[in-house]
Order: structure tokens, then C-alpha cells, then sequence
């Protein structure tokens, strides 16, 4: 008994440290059926909520409004994503920012945020109509967010789908290089994701979706507050740097850039590049 307890121990030093202090960001969304008690996870060391706002074809989810209000009275930083498919990406971006703007404006004062982060959700669409975003959409999409609102959004992906989708010869470097101004949120289940180009770093580490993870459940829990099977997400760095990371990159609501027609700089490399690759991926924002 002693032994294995002497072997628990050096097991658990050995882990990462982040693994222990950072596991503080949760994402939602309305596959969440249960009412979130943000209180109690906000007790539990969570320091963000990013929730869907958006889905396939121009839907949004029941539960953002509400749950934004909430999570913002407990104290806790808020997020939006947008779920993509293979329709206008202009179109998708700014439905997602509408969607976003009407919530944050028809909040009361004690449960508006200064701002929200944002996020383009870039998977394999396997359960919503309209087919897989391609590269070429997902810079069309992150360059008419930065135009609206002056922020890139983050860029949320499985470490398979990402590596084999930016690997494909029909993404070309000018691709890369206009979502490399994306800061990264990678999904893998099973080991810390490594370096992805055209990123040297991830800044967000899905490790856990709905309860699925291989990693110790001492250093990674798949649970907080009443959410039993739970999205949890480990930011690279402590809570202060956290919270200037989320200030630095949110959409600052009522600050929005006037409305013009986007450059269309990329458009020769975009339609000379075509579809991008679509394989398959094991880790999914629901």
C-alpha cells in the first residue's frame, strides 16, 4: 500500500505543472442540458465560459443569452463561438456577430461584459447541414471578424483535422499567414498537443469534451460543478495572465469598426488555391 502510494506520488510530480493550476476555462452549449451553476464553478477555479453563440445554416443557440447573464453575474469571463459550415463565410461571420451584439446589448448593466472573446469553431461538420468550412472560408470568415470588430478571433480545431487540413498543398502560405494572426485553441484528448504550423504555440488546450479523456483524472478532471461529463480547457499560463490574454483579445461591444466593403487582397490566391482538404477528426467542439 505504502509503495503504491510513494509511486501515486512521483507519478503526479511528474505531470506538468499547468496540468494542476490552469485547467480554468469551460465551453458550452445547448447539447448542455443540465442549468450551469457557475457559482460553484468559479468556486472550483474556472475563470472563463466560452459558449456557441452560432451554428449551421445561420442558427443560434437557445441557451447564450441566458447562460451569458449568468456566467457574467458569477464573476466569470465570457466567450462566444461560432460552429462553421461550408456556406458564405461573410455571411456566417456576421450572423455570428449579430447574434453576439444582441445579447450583449439586451443584458442589464450587472450582467453585461466589457467585452467578449470570440472564436471561429474550424472542424469536420459532421452533424450540421451545409458540409466542412475549407480553409479559404475560414480566412474570408477571420478577416471579416477583425474588420467589424479590430480582433481576430481565436481558432478552436482538433490537432488531427488542423494538421492534416493546413498540411494540404491547396492551402497555400498566404492562407497560413492570415490565420496565423488567430491565437490557438487545439483539442486533444490524449497527450499535449504539439507545435501546429503555421503556430509555434497553442494558447487554449481542449483536453477534455464530454467526459472523453486518456489522461490521469487526478491532474485532468472531466468534471466541474454539477456538469458531470464537462468541456474543460487548459490556458497556457496562470490566471493573471489568463485574464489579460481574454481582456487583450475580446471584442469590445459598443466599439464596433463602421461597416465598409472588406479588401479583397486574397481574392486571386483564394480562388487560385480552391477547396481545401476534408478528413476525418477525433476531438469536437458539440
Amino acid at each position: 500500500m505504502k509503495l503504491s502510494i510513494f509511486r501515486a506520488a512521483g507519478f503526479l510530480f511528474a505531470l506538468p505543472a499547468c496540468a494542476f493550476a490552469a485547467s480554468n476555462v469551460v465551453n458550452l452549449s445547448h447539447y448542455d442540458l443540465m442549468r450551469p451553476d457557475f457559482a460553484a464553478m468559479k468556486s472550483e477555479g474556472i475563470v472563463g465560459i466560452i459558449h456557441e453563440a452560432t451554428y449551421p445554416r445561420l442558427d443560434r443557440d437557445a441557451q447564450y443569452a441566458t447562460r451569458q447573464q449568468a456566467a457574467i453575474q458569477a464573476g466569470l469571463l465570457w466567450g462566444a463561438y461560432h460552429y462553421a459550415d461550408a456556406t458564405d463565410p461573410v455571411r456566417q461571420a456576421d450572423h455570428f456577430l449579430s447574434v453576439v451584439a444582441n445579447a450583449w446589448a439586451q443584458a442589464g448593466a450587472l450582467s453585461r461584459s466589457s467585452g467578449v472573446l470570440l472564436v471561429l469553431d474550424f472542424e469536420k461538420n459532421g452533424h450540421y447541414p451545409g458540409g466542412t468550412m475549407r480553409a479559404d472560408q475560414a480566412v474570408a470568415f477571420v478577416e471579416r471578424i477583425h474588420e467589424r470588430t479590430g480582433k481576430y478571433p481565436g481558432l478552436y480545431s482538433g490537432e488531427y483535422h488542423l494538421r492534416q487540413v493546413l498540411n494540404s498543398p491547396k492551402v497555400s502560405p498566404t492562407y497560413k499567414r492570415v490565420l496565423s494572426n488567430c491565437w490557438l485553441w487545439i483539442a486533444n484528448y490524449h497527450y499535449e498537443p504539439r507545435a501546429t504550423a503555421p503556430w509555434s504555440l497553442w494558447s487554449l488546450w481542449q483536453y477534455c469534451g464530454d467526459g472523453r479523456c486518456d489522461l490521469p483524472r487526478l491532474a485532468y478532471p472531466t468534471r466541474v460543478a454539477n456538469i458531470s461529463k464537462a468541456e474543460r480547457n487548459i490556458f497556457r499560463g496562470g490566471r493573471t495572465a489568463l485574464e489579460d490574454f481574454w481582456q487583450e483579445r475580446s471584442w469590445p461591444l459598443g466599439g464596433e469598426k463602421p461597416r465598409r466593403e472588406p479588401e479583397r487582397v486574397l481574392a486571386a490566391d483564394l480562388e487560385a488555391s480552391g477547396p481545401a482538404a476534408k478528413p476525418a477528426l477525433t476531438e469536437t467542439l458539440r
